[in-house]
């Protein structure tokens, strides 16, 4: 079985006191204790991300651990992957994320890591990279889309309602062209695929639904009247 879970914000970086998303990915692997890995590329691998990582996790019936490549902790690469049952990639700079993760060829190893069954988890930049394109922002530039890994088809717009400019920017793409139809994600709200099809939303807040099916009708491009609550 393969596994994505998108969240658009959330998780211990975004809500540390509200471990519902967190909780869900963990309970996916049907494991009393397995090992997840933090993937914090995006962030720059920071210190206090990490711990913040770590402070959340390891209270939990899991056994946490993180990989960096800004000062490599691993011998092997792909075997440390592939020895984990879920990789959480966090959020940050999804460009950056995405050139070093080829640099060090671990784009094609999480690849083999969804086929294998690992579950794919992540928040912003840790959602975008599942997909075949994102939404994404530069530090005070305008928002573009990106390419991903490609494991899920369409795109995804994570911050739909946490960031003024996402909304109208990535209905925007849609309607131009210049972004595949896809997915917008809620702060606190995550998207669970199975085998390549969203199998539901998961919700840590009271808002009334997870995310929205962005379309492109005609000469318009809208939320697609069914909502994922």
């Amino acid at each position: 079985m393969r596994q994505v879970i998108a969240l658009g914000g959330g998780g211990f970086s975004m809500e540390p006191n509200n471990p519902t998303l967190d909780d869900y990915i963990l309970a996916q692997a049907n494991k009393p204790k397995p090992k997840i890995c933090f993937i914090p590329t995006a962030g720059g691998d920071q210190d206090g991300y990490i711990a913040r990582y770590y402070r959340a996790f390891k209270e939990k019936s899991c056994t946490p651990t993180h990989l960096s490549l800004f000062d490599a902790n691993f011998t092997d690469l792909e075997a440390f992957v592939l020895e984990q049952d879920i990789v959480y990639v966090g959020g940050g700079s999804t460009r950056n994320m995405m050139v070093l993760w080829k640099e060090w060829g671990l784009d094609a190893i999480l690849v083999q890591a969804y086929q294998k069954g690992l579950i794919c988890a992540g928040l912003s930049a840790g959602a975008i990279c599942w997909f075949e394109q994102g939404l994404t922002d530069p530090l005070n530039g305008p928002l573009y889309p990106i390419n991903g890994l490609g494991l899920l088809k369409g795109s995804v717009c994570p911050h739909y309602d946490g960031e003024v400019k996402r909304r109208p920017a990535y209905e925007r793409f849609v309607h131009e062209g210049k972004m595949l139809e896809g997915y917008a994600i809620k702060d606190g709200a995550a998207l669970h695929f199975i085998d390549e099809e969203l199998h539901q939303s998961i919700q840590s807040t009271n808002r009334s639904a997870g995310g929205y099916e962005i379309v492109r009708r005609g000469t318009d491009s809208t939320e697609a009247s069914k909502e994922y609550s």
